[in-house]
C-alpha cells in the first residue's frame, strides 16, 4: 500500500469504527463469497473450515511463484466436485495472507465448480509466529486494522475480491504480545465491517482471552468463532465460551477422529448449546513443495461418517440442519452494504 493511502486508511479508521455498531445491529442477509455478496439464505450446506491451498514456508518466502495454478485447479477441483454432490453449496476457506492465500485462483474455482467460496483477511500468529509479515511487528492495532479494513473496501491486492470473514491465528495462552494485538486490531475490523473473526486458538485459555481482548474492543462473543475448539478437552470451558456468545468450531473432523467430535457436539446439544457450534473437516490441503499438493484430503467424512454416528447419538435432522445450514447462515451473514 503506498504511504499516502495507507495513513489516510488508518485515519479512516475511527471513522469506520463508529459505523460498525450501526453495522452489527443491521439485519444480517448477506455473505460476502470470492464472487461477490449472496443472499445468506442461498450459502445453504456449508463448510466452515476447509483449505484448498497453503504454502508453510514463512511469511518472508511466501510467493504465488512457488505453484502452478493449473495444477492447483486439476488437483482440488474433483474434491469440490464431490463436495457439490454431497450437497455442500459453501465451503469456507481459511488459508490466511502470507499462508498461501490466493483470492483469484479461489474465484476460479468457484466460477468452475459453481461453489460459494470465501476467503478472508487477518494474519496467522500462531506456530511461534513464522506467518506473520514482518510489518506487523511494529504497526499498532490501529494500522492492521486499516489495513485489514482496506481489503473490504477496495479487494485483496487489487483483484476486486473481498473478504467474507477475518482470519488470525494465536498460540496457547496467556497470549503473547504479538498475538494480543492481532485479536485486538480483528476487532476493530469487525467494528469495522462486521466480518466475523474465526481464530485458530491454541487452548482454552487463549479462547477465554481472546473474548476478554474483544470486550474490551466493545464486540461482543458473537463476532468471534474458536477456530478448532475440538483441541480443548474441558465442555465446561466449551460451555464458558458458548455463554459469552462464541461460536464453537468443530472442525478437524477425519476418519479417525468422528467418535470424538460427535461426543462434543453430543455434549453441547445436552446443556443447550447446540445453537453456538460450527463443525467442518479441516481438510484439502494442497501443500506447495510437494508432489502435486501431497495428500489431499477429501471433504466427504462429515457426511460419509459423522452426520450418522450423530444420529446415532442423539442427534435429530432439525439438530444437523442447525449444524450445517442455519448455525454457519447466522456466524458468517453481514449486513448488506456497499462499500463505504
Amino acid at each position: 500500500m503506498q504511504r499516502r493511502k495507507f495513513f489516510q486508511t488508518a485515519a479512516g479508521v475511527a471513522v469506520l469504527a463508529g459505523a460498525g455498531k450501526a453495522k452489527s445491529a443491521a439485519a444480517k442477509t448477506h455473505i460476502l463469497t470470492v464472487r461477490g455478496a449472496v443472499p445468506a439464505g442461498d450459502m445453504g450446506v456449508a463448510l466452515t473450515h476447509e483449505h484448498v491451498l497453503v504454502d508453510f514456508i514463512g511469511a518472508d518466502k511466501a510467493s504465488r511463484d512457488r505453484y502452478n495454478p493449473d495444477e492447483v485447479v486439476e488437483v482440488v477441483l474433483p474434491h469440490l466436485h464431490h463436495a457439490r454432490q454431497l450437497g455442500v453449496q459453501t465451503l469456507v476457506e481459511c488459508t490466511p495472507a502470507f499462508l498461501g492465500r490466493d483470492p483469484l485462483l479461489l474465484k476460479r474455482l468457484s466460477e468452475t465448480s459453481g461453489l460459494h467460496i470465501l476467503t478472508n483477511t487477518g494474519y496467522y500468529g500462531a506456530a511461534g509466529d513464522k506467518f506473520v509479515p514482518a510489518h506487523a511487528f511494529a504497526e499498532t492495532a490501529d494500522q492492521l486494522a486499516a489495513r485489514w479494513t482496506a481489503d473490504w473496501r477496495d479487494g485483496i491486492e487489487g483483484t476486486g475480491i473481498r473478504p467474507g470473514f477475518i482470519k488470525i491465528g494465536v498460540d496457547a495462552g496467556p497470549l503473547s504480545d504479538l498475538d494480543r494485538k492481532l485479536v485486538r486490531a480483528a476487532a476493530k475490523t469487525h467494528r469495522a465491517t462486521g466480518l466475523v473473526i474465526a481464530s485458530h486458538t491454541g487452548n482454552g485459555v487463549a479462547a477465554l482471552a481472546q473474548l476478554d481482548v474483544l470486550k474490551e474492543e466493545g464486540v461482543g462473543g458473537e463476532a468471534f468463532i474458536w477456530v478448532h475448539a475440538q483441541n480443548e478437552r474441558s465442555a465446561d470451558v466449551h460451555e464458558t465460551a458458548a455463554r459469552a456468545g462464541a461460536w464453537l468450531s468443530f472442525d478437524g473432523i477425519s476418519p479417525k477422529s468422528v467418535e470424538r467430535h460427535v461426543a462434543a457436539v453430543v455434549e453441547m446439544k445436552k446443556r443447550g448449546w447446540l445453537n453456538r457450534v460450527l463443525i467442518s473437516h479441516d481438510a484439502g490441503w494442497y501443500r506447495v513443495g510437494e508432489p502435486r499438493g501431497g495428500n489431499f484430503r477429501p471433504f466427504d467424512t462429515l457426511f460419509r461418517q459423522f452426520i450418522p454416528a450423530a444420529k446415532s447419538a442423539g442427534l435429530n435432522d432439525d439438530d444437523i440442519a442447525r449444524l450445517i445450514r442455519a448455525n454457519p447462515r447466522e456466524a458468517f451473514a453481514v449486513a448488506w452494504a456497499s462499500r463505504p
